[in-house]
């Protein structure tokens, strides 16, 4: 590295230990900690992969500081990832020599200093929800037996880059330049330039980089852009040119400068971020997206490569760290202008696809009567300019349920194979009943074929890594046949467990499919239909489910809230030792005393008894977030518990115990058989 430049490789424990009295300050201009548990785990994830595959050396990334003298740096970027790591270190017991403060913001500074203790009157909770998703996402993915070694790779062989701004610099001058370039040149506008590089005529480089700018915005569709209309139909519903080339598509205007070269892309005038057009279209057009740029670009080059000879799709990661050298493949294999072409055509129709086939979630908060999932296709003549993607209510409302449960199961956006498998189908057919009847298929087949096959999971019943793909791919296609079809209670509880012992593990797709499972139950048998309470129908439901009838609304109401991300303990650990003789701690750590709900439930009423839980959860007066909207298991759980208590089954404070937990965990597996056969 040359000495001349203000740049360091650092180790893990150089950053935090290397030096003595060394203070890393967090400036009032920075924004407070905001990581979430999406980002936390697959830093935590990312860390572990590493450590699997023996690497001598993993990057995670860059910290930029500006020497205030003293041994104090205050921290220009990378404060998100220095404070996860941080907490990352105290989650793992480690000592930590160096300091990280927060000027000017007392709470922060109290937190931070007193992990793990947290005073309910003086703390910051971005920065304890931050700790306490480090531990989550710790215990999910790292091994009881390789904690020590998990911990001295990240301490020796995880590596930063630190930039340090010298004191003799303009920090306003420092941040000009780096607010005008965006930080740094992104991996994407690396590749981009390496593509543009294959193309020799103008016209096809002002084409690839029209259609590449605008299928760079994720969060509105790629038909309200401008410069697309051409490539449309004219209500701008459906794609013009499937089966054609990029050659075939309309050239872009050529008014409009494009860039070709790194050297260009590092001069160009930042993009202002603004819509190109402020009509009605535009503000449409908005919603959040599922997966960014760098993860997308990947997952377009994958069905690209699929099918080329000698490419073995279980090694191709879907994961950005990779874009640049799977791209540098690819490019190596097929270095002419064609592949550049291929690619950008792919990329349009596939983001067409995306926008059109698949779930968006609305920039609306989540709500008990709401469901914000939308499933819907551009289509101009439409007074909303949207329109659900099926006219068939019950299909429409089964792919939006499927391809949300996927989502919210899958939400790191590194790791969506799922995604790929959608894409990959629809880029071949775009039948509605086809479409609907594979995504079904597809939760099945991860079902049967992946988490109820120990050979494809790790110890704490993950998915091992490529499990997906070697379960999926075959000779180029996805293949949905089912290889592992015998499933039973007893397989079940071999992997996940039934109270005799403590579970290694229940994966988030495990709960998720339980509910859909639930859910369909209901729409196919009582949908529609508008049954009185002691009608024989209803009640057979209710009955299967093991408690008494607690009305239809949740079912109507249902849908895969992005908050489910929190193991709840219906009967909590903290209580155990209270009723030791009725209960112990391998009888709640099992799937019938488990549920997913809101992190934020969770953290407030960890130690509350199941019928203080129950009261909470259900206050009529709707003060309360209903946990209802997160798991329709979890209502279950609870309607189990008020029937012990209104009906005195049970004494008081024994309203859920092992035996209830046991009849649930069977009555939802054979729920659940049933609906997979």
């Amino acid at each position: 590295m040359d000495k001349n430049l203000p740049l360091k490789e650092l180790s893990i424990n150089d950053v935090f230990n290397g030096n003595d009295n060394v203070k890393f300050e967090i400036p009032i201009y920075q924004r407070n900690y905001a990581w979430e548990k999406d980002e936390i785990t697959a830093l935590v994830r990312d860390v572990w992969d590493a450590y699997e595959k023996d690497k001598d050396t993993y990057f995670i990334g860059t910290l930029v500081t500006y020497d205030k003298g003293d041994n104090t740096f205050e921290v220009i970027d990378g404060q998100q990832r220095l404070t996860t790591l941080f907490l990352i270190l105290k989650a793992l017991k480690q000592d930590v020599r160096n300091k990280l403060t927060y000027r000017a913001r007392r709470r922060s500074n109290e937190t931070i200093e007193k992990i793990p203790i947290f005073k309910h009157d003086s703390r910051d909770n971005a920065i304890r929800s931050g700790y306490e998703n480090v531990v989550l996402a710790i215990g999910e993915i790292v091994t009881e037996e390789k904690m020590h070694l998990f911990t001295n790779y990240l301490l020796n062989n995880v590596h930063i880059i630190h930039y340090g701004v010298p004191k003799d610099v303009d920090l306003n001058h420092y941040f000009e330049v780096m607010n005008s370039r965006g930080e740094q040149l992104e991996k994407h506008e690396i590749i981009k330039a390496k593509l543009m590089d294959k193309l020799d005529d103008e016209n096809d480089k002002i084409k690839f980089a029209a259609i590449w700018e605008a299928c760079s915005e994720m969060n509105t569709y790629i038909q309200s852009k401008e410069g697309m209309k051409d490539y449309f139909e004219d209500n701008m519903k459906a794609f013009k040119y499937y089966g054609d080339s990029f050659d075939d598509l309309p050239n872009a205007d050529k008014s409009e400068s494009r860039t070709s070269t790194l050297k260009d892309l590092i001069n160009a005038p930042v993009p202002t971020g603004k819509d190109s057009d402020n009509n009605i279209d535009s503000k449409n057009s908005k919603f959040q997206p599922i997966i960014d740029f760098p993860n997308f670009l990947l997952i377009v080059l994958k069905i690209t490569r699929m099918g080329d000879s000698g490419f073995i799709p279980n090694d191709f990661i879907l994961d950005d760290k990779e874009l640049i050298n799977e791209f540098d493949k690819a490019i190596e294999i097929e270095s002419d202008s064609a592949f550049a072409k291929r690619f950008c055509f792919n990329l349009l129709l596939v983001r067409y696809l995306l926008d059109n086939y698949v779930v968006h979630h609305t920039n609306e908060e989540d709500a008990y009567d709401h469901n914000p999932w939308q499933l819907r296709y551009w289509n101009k003549e439409e007074k909303a300019r949207t329109k659900n993607l099926s006219n068939d209510q019950t299909q429409q409302d089964k792919m939006v349920q499927l391809l949300s449960m996927f989502e919210v199961s899958f939400t790191a956006r590194q790791r969506k194979n799922y995604l790929f498998y959608v894409l990959f189908h629809l880029f071949r057919n775009r039948d509605l009943e086809s479409y609907c009847n594979f995504l079904e298929d597809l939760a099945k087949k991860y079902f049967y074929d992946i988490y109820m096959d120990s050979e494809y999971l790790n110890e704490i019943n993950t998915p091992k890594p490529g499990a997906f793909d070697l379960t999926i791919i075959k000779e180029g296609c996805v293949d949905l046949y089912i290889s592992n079809p015998d499933i039973s209670l007893d397989k079940f509880n071999r992997i996940y467990g039934d109270g005799s012992k403590k579970t290694k593990g229940i994966p988030l797709f495990v709960f998720n499919y339980m509910d859909y499972c639930l859910w369909y139950k209901y729409a196919t048998t009582l949908a529609g239909e508008e049954l009185k309470k002691d009608d024989s129908k209803r009640r057979a439901f209710f009955d299967e489910l093991g408690c008494s009838d607690f009305g239809l609304d949740v079912f109507k109401q249902f849908y895969f809230s992005r908050t489910r991300r929190s193991l709840e303990h219906y009967y909590p650990q903290a209580l155990v030792k209270k009723y030791l003789d009725a209960i112990n701690e391998d009888q709640i750590n099992c799937f019938g005393n488990f549920a997913m709900i809101g992190s934020d439930a969770n953290s407030s009423g960890s130690d509350w008894t199941p019928k203080a839980k129950l009261d909470h959860y259900l206050d009529p007066s709707m003060k309360i977030r209903r946990v209802g909207v997160a798991s329709l298991k979890f209502r279950v759980m609870m309607q189990i518990c008020q029937d012990n208590y209104e009906y005195k089954i049970r004494q008081v404070g024994l309203e859920w115990m092992f035996n209830d937990i046991k009849k649930h965990q069977e009555l939802m597996l054979k729920i659940l058989i049933d609906q997979l056969v």
